[in-house]
């Protein structure tokens, strides 16, 4: 019962983390240089409304950091969305302590046994990447990658999806 308690406890919790974020970039790609933009690729085979969401988070960004998008811009923009299925094993025991051969190292019948019982949870994992190459030379300048579990709420959906934006953004060199 504690177990499952606890379990209750730590669930919205973890289902609250915000996305784990990375970036990375050229550091000898001249940031200052750039001044528009186009999308190359954009987000495809998740949801049209996430997926334009994830274009218009992106582009607000960028605007925010003095970029404008153009029909061929200096840098081009790639974004990929993928799932994959994972799953965690919860398993509680039940029963004394005691249970099993001896008994505080001195040997003899335990006290009784106690059971286990695991369970499966199932969830899905959402991965977005976004990548930048420079349209003269096509060499990649930067990446930014977000993962977090993928919620069944679609105001859950878009506030990990602004959050993984913004997060990227934060240190974006200028």
């Amino acid at each position: 019962m504690k177990g499952l308690l606890l379990l209750a406890l730590l669930v919205p919790v973890a289902a609250s983390a915000a996305p784990k974020v990375t970036v990375d970039r050229d550091p000898a790609a001249n940031f200052s240089a750039y001044k528009t933009y186009y999308w190359a690729l954009k987000p495809q085979g998740g949801s049209p409304l996430v997926d334009q969401r994830i274009v218009d988070n992106v582009d607000a960004q960028l605007r925010a950091k003095g970029w404008t998008l153009a029909e061929q811009g200096d840098v081009a923009v790639a974004a990929h969305v993928s799932t994959s299925q994972k799953q965690t094993l919860d398993t509680f025991y039940t029963g004394t302590p005691m249970g099993g051969w001896g008994w505080r190292g001195w040997g003899g019948m335990g006290m009784g046994m106690g059971t286990a019982t695991t369970s499966v949870h199932n969830y899905e994992v959402g991965t977005l990447v976004i990548d930048m190459f420079d349209a003269k030379t096509q060499k990649a300048v930067w990446r930014g990658t977000a993962t977090e579990t993928v919620s069944s709420n679609p105001d859950k959906v878009d506030k990990a999806v602004d959050q993984a934006v913004t997060r990227m953004f934060a240190k974006f060199p200028q």
